[in-house]
């Protein structure tokens, strides 16, 4: 047996010295011939340059065998099959880039953090862990390792300030933990062409009073929800509105990804708001988690809480095809494509490349969609100043359980996936742009027609109101798993909307009260305060010029405004 394992590793070794000694320019040139072209920010000198550098920061770890993972998206399926391969090519590390499910991702990241055993060399990880990242100090400071240990293998063209994500990315203590990959937003989609068509128009401006368009708060959307709901177009009834129900982990996404935020929940505060969140999470100031509750001064049980939960059974119940109560978050994602659908309160723009496809019935002949994407609408509790939506942001964290030489390998191509060398020709494929030199490339401006808005929205203004989770949350994946089964209890009718949030907060509070029993997180962690009323902790927050929670507000509806979408973008622009 040890013989043959003596000569297998013989064999291993030969095999990987074969492999470096064609690693270097005329591998990174092929690459760069056949998958990059001009599909850079960067000449083809700059280009060669920028491999050139990577060749030679990766020659101490030649022949290794690094592992990483992310979840499965377009995006970092292009990374697995194509980049990894000419990163192993250029470089001589042999990458595997593991594919798996957002769930499944956390979880292993869980049990490395838990075990100190080393199960993969980097992880690309919503930024949604952030706080949980910064409070565990399992994360190694990207800050601190560009600056020492990781100076050697940090790319001096790398452009930090490029990224449009890093605010979501960097802890309180102002250091970077976890580098962006890829994001997308969640944006209001609408049928561009029904909202344009003439005898929707006037018809529309006749039963409400006001004209058809974006819908700038939830009152407007509901009557547009209601206007084309049981409406004949093309022969068929279509519905205003497309959600999903299903009690399913996915429901949670649905809330944690900002839904209450765009009731108006928490306070103001971009990326997040402070110091009350979206998630109905309390911080003081010393970024000390103190409570969910409003009888602790937090929001996840408020009003607004309470009537963004409504709202959304009310939609789904009387605007939505029956069988959205039954379904999933991927079930009912292609649901609009399918031709059916007026609008969609939010839409994870990582659909964008499954709405576009030739063929479908939300596609014209000439490959320009029917639909277009916009700033989502605001419920009745929000405030100018908070933000209006959410972000998902993948993104590289190095554990600290990695030893160095592997964290130093396996970050060599994390830069090498988010490089400006090839950052635009992977933007074209997965749509999930991350930074601004690659959004304002002229390809992006040729193809913004055939995107729906999506380029339009990326180089607009609006754009810092959408946002990740952020760092009020101090231990994501234990608070995160608490939001399906709630909502799903008020979503099959087991309990109200109130029922369900009170239910939520006092589980949310639970997990801060064991946090700050067990000490783990030290000086950065919860630290429940006492309880009082609603009115008590409204009235503090309003004397020191803050907002959440709210009281109450009687009628629950603000008069509907709605905008024209050209209108909108040429606004933009100026």
């Amino acid at each position: 047996m040890r013989s043959q394992f003596l000569t297998s590793t013989t064999a291993l070794v030969l095999l990987l010295g074969a492999g470096q000694a064609y690693a270097g320019m005329d591998e990174a040139k092929a690459f760069l011939d056949a998958e990059i072209k001009d599909m850079s920010t960067l000449d083809r000198a700059a280009q060669e340059a920028e491999m050139q550098w990577f060749i030679d920061a990766a020659k101490p770890f030649a022949g290794m065998d690094i592992k990483v993972v992310s979840e499965t998206i377009t995006t970092h399926e292009y990374e697995s099959k194509t980049l990894a391969k000419a990163f192993t090519d250029i470089t001589g590390i042999k990458i595997t880039h593991d594919l798996i499910g957002e769930g499944d991702v956390v979880e292993k990241l869980q049990t490395q953090m838990q075990s100190g055993e080393n199960i993969y060399d980097a992880y690309i990880n919503d930024s949604d862990l952030i706080g949980t990242h910064w409070r565990y100090q399992q994360a190694r400071s990207l800050t601190d390792w560009m600056a020492n240990d990781g100076k050697d293998v940090t790319n001096p063209n790398l452009d930090l300030a490029d990224f449009i994500g890093t605010k979501f990315t960097t802890a309180p203590d102002g250091d970077l933990y976890q580098l962006p990959d890829q994001q997308f937003a969640n944006l209001y989609w609408f049928r561009y062409d029904w909202f344009n068509d003439e005898k929707n128009k006037a018809d529309f401006k006749a039963k409400y009073g006001y004209d058809l368009g974006v819908p700038v708060n939830w009152s407007a959307y509901e009557d547009i929800a209601e206007f084309f709901t049981g409406r004949e177009i093309d022969g068929k009834k279509v519905y205003g509105h497309m959600d999903y129900g299903k009690k399913d982990p996915s429901l949670g996404w649905r809330f944690t990804d900002a839904w209450l935020s765009m009731a108006g929940n928490g306070d103001k505060g971009l990326p997040n708001g402070l110091p009350v969140d979206e998630w109905g999470i309390k911080v003081d100031e010393k970024s000390r988690p103190v409570g969910s509750c409003v009888a602790r001064g937090g929001d996840t049980n408020g009003p607004a809480s309470v009537y963004a939960i409504q709202k959304y059974l009310d939609w789904m119940k009387a605007y939505a095809p029956a069988a959205a109560q039954g379904m999933t978050f991927s079930e009912s994602g292609p649901v609009p494509a399918q031709g059916e659908i007026a609008q969609q309160m939010f839409m994870y723009t990582a659909f964008t490349a499954d709405m576009v496809k030739d063929g479908l019935p939300v596609v014209n002949e000439d490959g320009t969609p029917k639909w277009r994407f916009a700033p989502s609408p605001h419920g009745v509790y929000w405030k100018d100043g908070m933000k209006l939506g959410y972000q998902d942001v993948g993104s590289w964290t190095l554990l600290k359980s990695t030893p160095d030489d592997r964290a130093k390998a396996a970050w060599l191509y994390a830069q090498f996936v988010t490089s400006k060398t090839v950052d635009v020709k992977k933007s074209h494929v997965g749509l999930t742009l991350i930074r601004e030199s690659t959004i304002q490339h002229k390809s992006f401006t040729d193809r913004a027609p055939k995107l729906g808005g999506l380029i339009e929205f990326y180089r607009s203004p609006a754009r810092v109101q959408w946002s990740p989770t952020g760092t009020n949350v101090p231990d994501y994946p234990k608070l995160a798993q608490l939001w399906w089964q709630a909502i799903g209890d008020a979503s099959s009718g087991a309990k109200t909307p109130q029922e369900a949030m009170d239910s939520l907060c006092a589980e949310q509070e639970e997990v801060l009260e064991r946090l700050e029993r067990a000490g783990v997180q030290g000086d950065i962690g919860p630290k429940l305060a006492e309880e009082k009323t609603l009115e008590e902790w409204n009235a503090d927050a309003v004397a020191k010029g803050n907002l959440a929670p709210q009281l109450k507000i009687e009628p629950e509806k603000d008069k509907p405004q709605t905008i024209n979408y050209d209108e909108l973008v040429k606004s933009w622009s100026n």
